[in-house]
């Protein structure tokens, strides 16, 4: 990853291959935001005109390259479109963005800064991390030749270089940061190279590199515990099911918060197939259970009082001879059984017991971050994120982190009828794992999970399907693939407990 640093240089004076600085719509015309001023000195007081000139508009995401003022001894510029700022304040979300698309915006080598207004130190951690989110490529499987590239240094310009809150802030951005990276590279592996034993290794090794508790349970310890659910989903594959659970406990933690992860590591649909253009990007279904070892790492990387407990449950769902089938039943981790009535509505078995295992740790909040159903996407489309719960309050309590950390969330319902038909769906055991009904899935399997939650304790379920993997190109910091969504809401969500 690049490394990032903070500087009080003059914008016009850097050293540096480009500077990165934005543009603002302004009616029918653009203006330049604080932290330009010396650069537009440097261009003859007329780098409006020369922005103008070459068609910037301001609008958001548009960008501009504007050759130094110096030919050959200064920087190129990249003005990056801000959009309107009509109360005259940018949203940290705007400056994220900013920096992700100019940053990407420079070749991969060269050395970037960014003077882009920074008011304070929120404003500083989110050009920070726009920055090294939108540096961030997968070259693994690359030749050699397309994978030698060296990522440039990234400078912040500001006033606030020396302050304590800029320097925290910029860790804080690294970090975080780091863990989205590791997601994206776990999600972007290919299933041959990454299946729930393979997964496991790699959360084992994160935990001693980082002193963080984690333990794994293989298909014998599994069975041995009653996890009907997670062996039910991966009992079709050749690679076993593993459940992880990573535990960081702070001395004197203010809250006690628990993570569960959807991990399937590769989605056939079972026998319940699904078609072969919607297997092609379902490497992705554990992108939850990477989401949550990523933020957890990153919280205990960064020290934050919160007291956190993760369970990543992974499985490969396979179509085979041994693999389930629609009318089986599995005794669920806690005895609750469930009729397999659809194979490929498989996510919910395997957090249901993660669920129920949650709950006996007795957290203060239990999040679920799972790709669960295209119903979701349907409803909210692929940029957003859908979010459930018990109460209001815990729900809102997510979506307010999810917002502060620039990632999109909204609130949906779970209407008490879909445990109903849940329930009358099966006529031979406790639930069904689907209604039967083509609308609401995504509710559905809302409530499935929250059947799943013991009393007493506050859960939501976030729906990722939709954000968790790009298949278009990129935007902003976002890259095509996958996309580490939900690793900042839930450091968030800890930063803001303590």
């Amino acid at each position: 990853m690049s490394t990032i640093t903070l500087s009080k240089s003059d914008a016009a004076g850097v050293r540096t291959d480009a500077v990165v600085i934005g543009v603002v719509k302004v009616g029918g015309g653009v203006a330049l935001p604080a932290g330009t001023e010396s650069l537009n000195a440097a261009y003859g007081g007329k780098l409006v005109e020369v922005l103008s000139g070459l068609g910037a508009t301001g609008k958001a995401g548009e960008v501009t390259k504007v050759p130094g003022p110096k030919p050959g001894k200064s920087a190129n510029l990249i003005a990056v479109g801000l959009g309107e700022a009509p109360d005259g304040a940018l949203k940290t979300e705007d400056l994220r963005t900013a920096a992700g698309t100019g940053v990407r915006a420079a070749k991969t080598t060269q050395s970037v800064a960014f003077a882009l207004p920074t008011p304070d130190a929120d404003c500083i951690r989110a050009i920070a991390e726009g920055a090294l989110l939108g540096r961030y490529s997968f070259t693994a499987y690359k030749s050699a030749e397309g994978s030698t590239e060296v990522p440039g240094a990234l400078t912040v310009l500001t006033d606030l270089s020396r302050s304590k809150e800029a320097r925290t802030a910029v860790e804080r951005a690294e970090v975080t940061a780091d863990a989205v990276h590791q997601v994206r590279d776990w999600v972007n592996t290919p299933p041959s190279d990454l299946n729930p034993a393979d997964f496991a290794a790699q959360a084992l090794k994160l935990g001693k590199e980082y002193g963080v508790k984690v333990e794994v349970m293989d298909e014998k310890a599994l069975a041995k515990g009653g996890y009907g659910g997670i062996l039910g989903v991966g009992q079709g594959s050749n690679n076993p099911p593993r459940l992880i659970r990573i535990s960081y406990t702070p001395k004197k933690p203010v809250t006690h918060l628990a993570f569960v992860g959807k991990g399937i590591t590769f989605d056939s649909g079972g026998l319940s197939l699904k078609t072969a253009s919607g297997m092609i990007s379902m490497k992705a279904d554990m992108a939850g259970a990477a989401a949550v070892i990523g933020a957890t790492v990153a919280i205990a990387r960064l020290g934050l009082p919160v007291q956190v407990t993760t369970y990543a449950a992974m499985a490969e769902n396979m179509p085979s001879g041994s693999a389930a089938r629609p009318s089986d039943v599995l005794t669920m981790y806690g005895g609750k059984t469930v009729e397999v009535l659809n194979t490929d509505a498989e996510g919910r078995l395997v957090l249901g017991d993660a669920l129920v295992r949650a709950s006996e740790d007795q957290p203060d909040l239990i999040v679920d971050v799972a790709t669960l159903t295209g119903a979701c996407v349907v409803a909210l489309g692929t940029k957003v994120a859908g979010a459930f719960a018990n109460t209001h309050t815990a729900r809102d309590r997510v979506v307010d982190a999810a917002i502060a950390a620039g990632e999109s969330m909204w609130p949906l319902p779970i209407p008490a009828e879909m445990l109903d038909k849940l329930r009358s769906h099966s006529k031979v055991a406790d639930l069904a794992n689907i209604t039967g009904e083509p609308w609401g899935g995504a509710l559905a399997a809302a409530a499935f999970l929250g059947d799943f939650v013991a009393e007493g304790i506050d859960w939501v379920h976030l729906d990722v399907a939709g954000p968790a993997f790009n298949e278009g190109g990129a935007t902003g910091y976002t890259p095509a693939g996958g996309t580490g969504y939900a690793v900042r809401t839930l450091v968030e969500l800890a930063a803001s407990a303590s």
